[in-house]
């Protein structure tokens, strides 16, 4: 079978512009980057403003193998899917990262012939959305460092701003900058994040318009006065230039899947150490567009979906109808003890896929605490058994699901998920009841708590004395109303990444907790959970290359 680079080069796409006016973007609305790559303006939103919303489907998983489970390939071919029955549908996407895309998981555009092209473009450079983000993050750290150089005013006693690079770097989680004497600064301990984990990166992702922007900009925290009081990157006066550099940043992308349907790939905030979707500017334009827009939130049902839930929908004013609930045979047996990576005897394989139902069944309930219709889409690979698929869609509607369909996108295409598609606009016509897992009000620990509990299955949680400090402090700075974002491993439901299927008997450790005033929101760090990752000893780097003829190849 070819691969999936082989597949995207050899695709023939449309003129993206020709894309964008079958789903009523006009042209002055587009901004072109090349033949088949395009920005979209903001004041689409002001001429759509009367249209009703379509039905905003959310794509999650169960909690996943290293590898992952086809999420991705699920929402592409959900949408060609779509087009197969005769409806129109929109997606959603986020913008990989290079970190990813270089280290463990390869490209990061679907998979087989259920991808969003041109690949190439959009796994690398893209439309320089990265660049500008990790720039802005960049531009407010060595500002801060020339106010203090320069001791102007006010005194910042003590920099919680950290720098970021779209790589996993292990080498720069710790830092010792202005060494070197005077003339080159102020020695100080720092750090980077990855991209995808900084706060610009977020702020980019939940901003509602240009000014939304530059005003979040203007309240990012970056450190405190000796008496305690926080420093902005307004009190410095760096925010207007961190908006220039992000004009363009925020206008949303769009490109295409290999059926020629419109994909909106916007933003790229990691699920597992930040909020983990796509912008809700482009969420929102979508919804004036398509029947159904589908949007794909990272990772699992406890990380990219409740992190949708409870902060995406809260500062977009979304509300979903369904959420569709990517499971695979691996990741059950992974659940159930088993070895994903190899076959073993049938016995043995549905006795594993059994036992790790109980994940599953846990990511139903979690979908179903929010008041949403749960689909279950099993996305298969060409050596799954039939009887084991067929056990998992028998099992997925007696945990509470109100619909459950085998797929084959990868290797069909939309034709592969007209099930899934059908099954899925039920759902959206069936009734809602949304409701957010905590309100504004409530206090911090509760709301992280709450996560905790209903979401994870824990105990309970333990907050060390730097997370009981930090509550503390964001309390009187009066900023107890945020929401929170949990910074916790995806390999499994609790914090410890070995703990798989669905555990219980545990409480979930808050090391510490960072302030997002400007994304708005709280941070909370779970276990040992860090904010940049390194690479493995076998990253997917290695594998890429440029022949004779200037063609890519290696990626994915």
């Amino acid at each position: 079978m070819l691969t999936n680079l082989e597949i995207a080069q050899a695709a023939v796409m449309r003129p993206i512009a020709d894309v964008a006016a079958e789903v009523g973007i006009e042209p002055d609305e587009l901004e072109l980057y090349g033949r088949y790559k395009a920005k979209i303006d903001l004041s689409i939103l002001d001429r759509l403003s009367g249209v009703p919303d379509g039905k905003l489907i959310n794509v999650t998983a169960i909690t996943p193998t290293p590898a992952g489970e086809g999420k991705t390939t699920t929402s592409v071919s959900l949408t060609q899917g779509f087009g197969k029955i005769g409806r129109r549908a929109i997606l959603a996407l986020r913008e990989p990262s290079l970190g990813p895309v270089l280290g463990v998981k390869g490209g990061s555009a679907g998979g087989g012939y259920a991808q969003v092209v041109p690949m190439e473009d959009i796994n690398l450079h893209f439309t320089g959305d990265m660049h500008a983000i990790t720039t802005a993050n960049n531009l407010l750290s060595a500002l801060v460092d020339a106010h203090r150089f320069h001791r102007q005013e006010p005194e910042i006693a003590t920099v919680t701003w950290r720098r970021a690079i779209d790589v996993t770097d292990r080498q720069l989680r710790n830092i010792v900058g202005g060494l070197g004497g005077a003339k080159n600064g102020m020695p100080a301990e720092s750090g980077f994040d990855i991209t995808a984990a900084s706060e610009v990166m977020a702020i980019v992702a939940l901003a509602t318009d240009l000014h939304d922007l530059r005003k979040r900009l203007g309240a990012i925290t970056v450190g405190y006065t000796p008496d305690g009081e926080p420093v902005t990157a307004e009190d410095i006066k760096v925010a207007g230039a961190m908006a220039v550099l992000l004009k363009d940043a925020i206008k949303p992308n769009i490109v295409q899947t290999l059926e020629g349907q419109i994909c909106f790939m916007h933003a790229g905030p990691f699920a597992n150490i930040a909020h983990g979707n796509n912008s809700v500017i482009a969420d929102r334009i979508a919804l004036k567009l398509g029947e159904f827009v589908i949007t794909e939130s990272g990772f699992a049902a406890d990380l990219g979906m409740e992190k949708f839930m409870d902060i995406v929908c809260r500062v977009g004013g979304l509300r979903p109808h369904v959420v569709v609930i990517v499971a695979t045979v691996r990741a059950l047996r992974h659940h159930g003890g088993g070895d994903w990576r190899e076959k073993a005897e049938m016995s043995q394989m549905e006795a594993e896929v059994e036992t790790g139902l109980a994940n599953l069944a846990k990511h139903i309930e979690n979908v179903r605490a929010f008041g949403i219709q749960p689909v279950v889409a099993i996305n298969t690979r060409p050596d799954d058994e039939t009887e084991l698929l067929e056990l998992i869609k028998t099992r997925s509607l007696e945990a509470g699901a109100f619909g459950a369909a085998i797929h084959n996108g990868f290797g069909q295409g939309g034709e592969g998920t007209i099930e899934l598609a059908e099954v899925v606009a039920a759902a959206a016509e069936a009734e809602t009841d949304f409701q957010m897992l905590y309100t504004d009000d409530e206090p911090i620990a509760t709301k992280i708590e709450k996560i905790a509990k209903t979401v994870y299955g824990a105990d309970g949680i333990d907050l060390a004395p730097a997370a009981k400090e930090a509550i503390a402090r964001y309390e009187k700075q009066g900023l107890a109303h945020l929401p929170i974002c949990m910074a916790k491993t995806h390999l499994s439901l609790s914090h410890d990444p070995k703990r798989l299927n669905r555990p219980t008997g545990f409480t979930v450790p808050i090391r510490d907790i960072r302030v997002y005033s400007g994304a708005g929101m709280l941070v909370a760090l779970c276990g040992d959970m860090l904010l940049m990752p390194g690479f493995g000893a076998q990253p997917a780097a290695y594998a890429i290359d440029i022949d004779d003829k200037g063609e890519t190849i290696g990626l994915f």
